[in-house]
């Protein structure tokens, strides 16, 4: 049953997803309260000032390649358009590092699940797939300086009128909440529910879990806000977000293998691209459907 219904709802899913964020919905945000978010970066914390950047020189890598570990099934960080081209904020991202550093991104696929330890373990030279910044993460891979600010959010169908909370959630024992293995949501509703809650169901992807939220065989699905307002603006009549954070603020950055010598070069090269605007340019890009013009 699942999987016909599953079937059903993938063409919709599939084409809107080519557009990630529809440009309408972002004129329905307040755009100072937009860019107030996407610019609260924690490379600020660490950058230059303009003065000093533009009077700086940038690493250079030497053409050096550098192979990137990437899910390809996380938008809109990363993920097939249409026609199974890769796309996503961390295909720009890289891009353009790499363009100011002089290296090459090779991305290779591979799944969310041992993403880290093949990290830690030096089978790639660093991986981009919206991973939060945890000190238990940070025990086996370092991180690159923070790129942008999240909160984890309930993820729902638009007709949903059983509950507006966490809270309410939580207590209504018949709902079940999607998420992924291995990743701080799947944790996060370890924590709401209680450790191998049968409540909990597990998806490969995030984009099986809202597959099926869509399809009606779980009742929510606790994701980045990030990465949850591009679900519903790809699909604005069939999900919405509970106006209710389920945790405080956190952070996403690259991981890198321990001691890898990377993360320096990357964090300049992040602090450069927020001083002059491209990174912000980015985040409105494909966090809140914004078009490279605006």
């Amino acid at each position: 049953m699942f999987l016909k219904r599953m079937l059903a709802c993938l063409l919709v899913l599939t084409l809107a997803l080519s557009g990630v964020v529809a440009q309408d919905d972002a004129t329905d945000e307040d755009p100072g309260t937009i860019v107030d978010v996407l610019s609260g970066l924690t490379v600020e914390d660490h950058s230059m000032d303009e003065d000093m950047m533009a009077s700086s020189e940038l690493p250079d890598l030497g053409g050096r390649t550098v192979t990137v570990a990437i899910e390809n099934a996380y938008p809109p960080f990363n993920y097939l358009d249409e026609e199974g081209n890769p796309i996503g904020w961390d295909y720009d991202a890289l891009a353009e590092i790499c363009a100011r550093l002089n290296c090459v991104p090779e991305f290779v696929e591979t799944s969310w699940d041992g993403m880290i330890l093949a990290v830690s373990r030096g089978e790639f030279d660093m991986a981009a797939d919206g991973i939060t910044i945890t000190e238990e993460r940070a025990e086996v891979v370092d991180f690159s300086n923070g790129y942008v600010t999240l909160e984890q959010v309930l993820l729902v169908r638009s007709d949903e009128d059983r509950f507006s909370t966490v809270e309410e959630f939580v207590a209504d024992e018949s709902l079940t909440v999607g998420v992924q293995p291995g990743t701080t949501n799947f944790f996060t509703a370890e924590e709401l529910l209680g450790e191998g809650s049968e409540r909990i169901v597990t998806f490969d992807t995030f984009q099986i879990a809202v597959l099926a939220l869509i399809a009606g065989d779980i009742d929510a699905a606790i994701m980045d806000n990030v990465a949850g307002q591009g679900y519903v603006g790809a699909n604005p009549d069939a999900v919405k977000m509970i106006d209710d954070p389920i945790t405080a603020q956190e952070e996403l950055g690259f991981i890198f293998p321990k001691g890898s010598d990377l993360v320096e070069p990357f964090n300049q090269a992040l602090a450069s691209m927020e001083a002059d605007g491209t990174l912000l340019e980015l985040n409105l890009k494909w966090f809140a459907g914004a078009s490279e013009e605006e």
